[in-house]
């Protein structure tokens, strides 16, 4: 997309603008507020403000740390329950594309293959979710594991297995405890194939020739649990990597629970007796695998190695080290409880002291979810969100390196990058970005529906008067079209 350069223009007139009489819809709203709406979702949505104001800052944690308390929007219900694919393990995904139509056929020639609308119902469902879901924190925290067990939709059999990776290993532990979420993870078919396990062959038969692949072994500790500087060694790996021989991908002639297609296959495991960070593991087959896991996660250094990524995500891209310690520490007693670890630091006062509030860097997801959220408009068509998140280089499930995107804004903040956002800025703040979807019968040459210009008063409103005095001058002085591009590409909007 060739981005035209009076989009830049827009973010230079707010930086350069001087001090004309402010544009205030509302008087400001508490800070503190604004940042907890800002970190525990994706972005204020009309009516949010109040809803904290009503609940208090106490209540608001506490109801969005338990998620089945709250209930979700009927259309999103609908929505989602549209979504066939969504509801599929990966059981039942071999079977969907075993049945599959012949695309050639007169009624499925404009029809997406099946394997191709698994991975676009797995982006539209996490959009729907992340725009419209009233269990806003959950969402965030998708987002957060999901990069953590990073898994690329775009690798071979992994687009297929990736929707159901995020329903089943990710969704139901991010408020769990890190033992679960880490074993869910580690048996799942996506992951396998991801990072080649499923290739991990050791010498446990005759007529095996041995293969020991390190890669899952490698990532799972250097990026799921201990930590570059884990005190791991290369010993460590290669031991790590023999223990999981034998875990993969059932075949179609072999028989799974009905649930999951992992495979433990004996005659590919490496019998041997293995030491691994100091621990002896005794020759016991699968088993081998989950006692791995058990030294992994109860580790003080992925204690640390855990906490220090969710202070980073939710306070400051150099996240304290008082915090980091005492999540480290409510780690290691509560038997890596997330929900207790995130209880810490929604308490902690290094997250309520205001240097770290809009200190952080919206991501391209965290930008776009928030510019969707706070217009307030009902998301029907997902499609211009993902594309957009194309153009700006973080597709849903499109990370091809096992570290995940990153949220600090070295990695974000460039100039054609911000030029990107301020285009989407004017598009929507301009009813250009088409969100309703498609209408019954539409004019010639219009195949989708427009929204009216965004009301820019209705947005200062929604994000609680949060805007610069630069900002608000150089919108109060600006043509009306571009009031709500303005609201949307100003400096502020970008951070959370």
């Amino acid at each position: 997309m060739t981005v035209k350069p009076r989009y830049l223009v827009l973010l230079l007139f707010i930086l350069l603008v001087g001090s004309n009489p402010i544009y205030a819809a509302t008087k400001p709203v508490d800070p503190k507020i604004l940042h907890l709406i800002n970190r525990l979702s994706f972005g204020a949505k009309p009516g949010d403000i109040q809803k904290v104001q009503s609940l208090g800052v106490e209540g608001y944690i506490k109801q969005q740390l338990s998620p089945n308390s709250i209930s979700e929007p009927p259309s999103l219900t609908r929505q989602l329950s549209q979504l066939e694919t969504l509801r599929l393990n990966t059981v039942e995904v071999r079977e969907y594309l075993k049945n599959s139509p012949q695309p050639n056929t007169p009624e499925n020639r404009y029809q997406p293959q099946r394997k191709d609308k698994i991975i676009q119902e797995a982006v539209k469902a996490r959009l729907l979710r992340a725009t419209n879901s009233n269990r806003q924190l959950q969402e965030v925290m998708v987002d957060f594991w999901y990069n953590h067990f990073n898994v690329y939709g775009g690798k071979g059999n992994a687009r297929l297995w990736t929707s159901a990776y995020e329903q089943e290993a990710i969704r139901p532990y991010v408020f769990g405890r890190f033992r679960d979420l880490l074993g869910a993870t580690a048996h799942h078919p996506a992951m396998l194939f991801y990072l080649d396990n499923w290739l991990n062959k050791g010498s446990g038969h005759r007529g095996v020739t041995p293969k020991v692949n390190e890669n899952y072994a490698r990532e799972l500790m250097e990026l799921h649990t201990l930590g570059v500087d884990g005190g791991y060694t290369q010993q460590d790996v290669i031991a790590l990597a023999r223990i999981f021989t034998g875990w993969g991908i059932a075949r179609p002639n072999q028989q799974t629970n009905g649930k999951s297609l992992f495979y433990f296959e004996p005659k590919f495991h490496d019998p041997s007796d293995k030491v691994f960070l100091g621990h002896t593991i005794k020759s016991s087959g699968q088993a081998e695998g989950e006692a791995a896991l058990d030294i992994l996660a109860r580790s003080p250094a992925t204690a640390h190695h855990i906490s220090y990524q969710l202070a980073q995500y939710f306070v400051s891209d150099r996240p304290p080290t008082s915090l980091v310690n005492r999540l480290t520490q409510r780690f290691l007693k509560t038997d890596g409880n997330i929900r207790a670890v995130l209880e810490t630091l929604f308490q902690s006062p290094e997250f309520w002291d205001k240097k770290y509030f809009n200190a952080k860097f919206k991501t391209p997801l965290q930008y776009t979810v928030s510019a969707v959220r706070a217009t307030g408009l009902e998301v029907n068509n997902t499609l211009p969100l993902s594309r957009n998140l194309e153009q700006l280089e973080m597709p849903l499930y499109g990370c091809r390196t096992p570290d995940g995107f990153k949220n600090t804004e070295d990695v974000w903040l460039n100039p054609e990058a911000m030029n990107r956002r301020l285009s989407f800025a004017t598009a929507l703040g301009g009813g250009r970005v088409p969100l309703l979807g498609k209408v019954n019968n539409p004019p010639k040459n219009k195949s989708i529906n427009r929204i009216q210009p965004l009301d820019a008063t209705q947005l200062i409103n929604t994000l609680g008067n949060s805007l610069s005095p630069k900002t608000q001058s150089a919108i109060a002085t600006s043509p009306p079209e571009l009031k709500a591009a303005l609201v949307l590409g100003s400096p502020e909007f970008m951070r959370r």
